[in-house]
């Protein structure tokens, strides 16, 4: 049986397709990267670039094409993301994992062809084609039929045919369709994009874009030298995981956060239509328009112009910084490679002045940065933290550009002091860093709080307003055992509602407040901070009870006279408290007695029809007769107390109303 692949590669025209090298990348931290490929295209080439699948949209998002010969590009073109079985499924033919070339042929009867067997060519239609199984006389052979241009039916063997086309180019063309739809369903992660030109001139192309990029990384040496000034190392860790290698590329890195997304350009979108009728035509009614009232606008002849500007201008930067030579201490590299700078706005770039080589999926490590620094060794101490502070640094960007966020590692006298992590640092900004724990100092903490002192008092309506003050102490006893002095930062939380009284921080953030400590050489001191927290509470005086009416008519802030209507208003709740306790023990009384009414009346029932018990039920019914008499005194003198009790609470009410202050 004929193997297929190899005869149909006769039929097929290879078109070559030119690549782009990479010429600039520049990474950022939004997880993407823009490239930037130049190159040459001869006459008649066309330009593909090589893309992963999810590249796809942000390579469409962004794609930048320029001629910069000053020709045109007319058009660009890529490979689809259509399901393999959708793409295959309009062609006329179908090509299986083993298909044979007698079944591809039989596949497109009546196609015109052309083929050369031995030293013979014929040209016809196809009728059929068919393979014969080997049996054990003969092996196994194809054939097809073709009605050739003289009018007759013919068979030939394909073992023999060395070439076959297809004289219909389109069936032609659609055959090498089918056969590269295969090819990229074979390599599912490619997809190239294609560039195409209007004439067969020569050109040179720039192509620019943006694709999904492991964020790059930066990492810090903190360099602390017995008599020199402190200096910062700056290193970028950059990753190549595309496909092709990075050879003396432009590389920059930048600093910031800007908004970076994936919209779904590449997958085709389908939207289910509605179907819709025209509606029954009718006669055509006349329009009638309304005359204009005024007009305004009035018709300006065209402009037109042509405006150029050339992209990607190289930016002017300062020159580097020099680099002090009596910094450099065993802990400092011995950087040969440059950058220059510029601030984006919210982005700040580095790129680097020689050319950058990295192979496709490695990594690289740059220096970016090799400068003195403002920066001071510090304690840092956190209530809660423990009890001895961090070992720190105060780290003053002087350098003049933005210090991207990452590990710093930190060097003090030639020795390994330490790691911390710091965030993005902009120009001129500063930060705090704690790289180890100080085992020299030791600090512990002491919590102290006041009584509530009532600052004012508002009373409206019925409602009494309180205005409290309640003030708090942490006392901080700090003990340097070493024989230097040192700066201790105290990071004191920030609580709503409290504001300090005694110190004044020297720094505050969005959550604590740092005052600033000198510790001499083996010494002990206290430090104190004192807060208050102000709050207000509202209450119905209706509700309170006297005793705290009275204690409030104590307070000397008041006004003499209010302080007499409070004490008024304490004394009628306690009228109304004793005439309550009257009302509720007059009821108790009443339930007692009319229990004991109703034992009588048991018991006399249970004796009247005894006739030695006539004595015993007169007794009772004496009993009885004093209990009602007890009963109607007791039942009138609770009429009255609920009446005194009705008037007392509207004589408070009235004394509560017009009582403000």
């Amino acid at each position: 049986m004929k193997p297929l692949l190899p005869v149909l590669s006769t039929m097929l025209v290879t078109m070559q397709a030119a690549e782009l090298p990479v010429r600039e990348v520049i990474l950022y931290k939004s997880g993407v990267a823009y490239f930037e490929r130049r190159g040459r295209l001869e006459g008649g080439e066309a330009a593909h670039l090589d893309f992963k699948a999810g590249e796809m949209n942000d390579v469409l998002k962004s794609l930048a094409v320029q001629d910069l010969s000053g020709g045109k590009i007319t058009g660009l073109r890529y490979d689809s993301s259509e399901p393999v079985d959708r793409k295959l499924g309009d062609f006329p033919f179908k090509l299986g994992s083993s298909q044979s070339l007698s079944g591809f042929l039989d596949q497109v009867k009546g196609a015109a062809i052309e083929l050369k067997s031995g030293a013979e060519s014929a040209a016809g239609a196809v009728v059929g084609a068919r393979s014969i199984d080997a049996s054990e006389k003969e092996p196994g052979r194809e054939h097809v039929v073709l009605l050739l241009n003289t009018g007759e039916l013919r068979t030939f063997d394909l073992s023999g045919v060395s070439l076959l086309r297809f004289a219909d180019g389109r069936l032609q063309l659609q055959l090498k369709d089918y056969l590269a739809a295969l090819d990229q369903a074979r390599t599912r992660d490619k997809r190239s994009v294609y560039i195409d030109s209007a004439d067969g001139k020569a050109r040179d192309l720039r192509a620019s874009y943006m694709i999904p990029m492991p964020v790059w990384k930066s990492s810090y040496r903190l360099i602390f030298g017995e008599k020199s000034e402190p200096a910062l190392e700056g290193w970028a860790i950059v990753d190549n995981t595309t496909g092709d290698d990075w050879t003396n590329v432009r590389l920059a890195v930048v600093s910031g956060r800007p908004v970076s997304f994936i919209s779904r350009l590449y997958e085709p979108r389908y939207l289910d239509r509605p179907a819709v009728d025209l509606p029954d035509e009718g006669p055509v009614q006349p329009s009638v328009y309304e005359a204009a009232m005024s007009t305004n606008v009035a018709l300006a002849p065209g402009v037109a112009g042509d405006a150029r500007t050339e992209q990607f201008a190289k930016p002017q930067s300062p020159p580097p910084p020099t680099f002090k030579q009596e910094a450099r201490t065993g802990r400092v590299s011995s950087i040969g490679m440059g950058t220059e700078t510029r601030d984006l706005g919210d982005l700040f770039e580095y790129r680097f002045t020689t050319p950058v080589t990295v192979k496709k999926n490695e990594s690289a490590m740059l220096p970016f940065l090799q400068q003195s620094i403002g920066a001071r060794k510090l304690l840092i101490y956190r209530d809660g933290s423990g009890q001895n502070p961090m070992s720190a640094a105060e780290i003053a960007n002087s350098t003049g550009k933005t210090l991207d966020g990452g590990p710093i590692t930190v060097f003090d006298a030639n020795g390994y002091s330490g790691e911390a992590l710091m965030e993005t640092l902009k120009a001129g900004d500063k930060r705090l860093i704690s790289y180890a724990v100080d085992l020299g100092t030791r600090v512990t903490t002491k919590f102290d709080s006041t009584a509530e002192v009532v600052r004012e008092l508002h009373l409206r309506r019925g409602i009494l307003t309180t205005r409290l003050a309640s003030e708090e102490t942490l006392v901080y006893a700090i003990r340097n055992v070493d024989p230097k002095a040192k700066t201790l930062v105290i990071e004191h939380p920030q609580r709503p509602e409290y504001k300090l009284l005694s110190q004044k921080a020297a720094e505050t953030t969005a959550n604590a407040y740092r005052f600033e400590v000198n510790l001499p050489a083996d010494s002990s001191q206290k430090f104190t901070v004192r807060e208050e927290r102000v709050y207000s509470s509202e209450l119905l005086v209706s509700t309170l009870g006297p005793d705290v009416l009275v204690e409030y008519a104590q307070n000397r802030t008041l006004p003499e006279a209010t302080r007499r209507d409070l004490e008024r208003i304490g004394n009628q709740k306690q009228k109304i408290a004793a005439t309550t306790s009257g009302i509720q023990q007059a009821e108790a009384a009443m339930n007692d007695f009319s229990a004991d009414e109703q034992r009588i009346r048991q018991n006399i029932d249970s004796l009247r029809m005894v006739q030695s018990q006539i004595d015993q039920v007169n007794k009772y019914a004496s009993q009885l007769a004093a209990r009602e008499t007890e009963i109607a005194v007791l039942r009138d003198r609770l009429s009255q107390m609920k009446k005194d009790l009705a008037e007392q609470q509207a004589e408070l009410e009235a004394m509560v109303a017009k009582l403000e202050f």
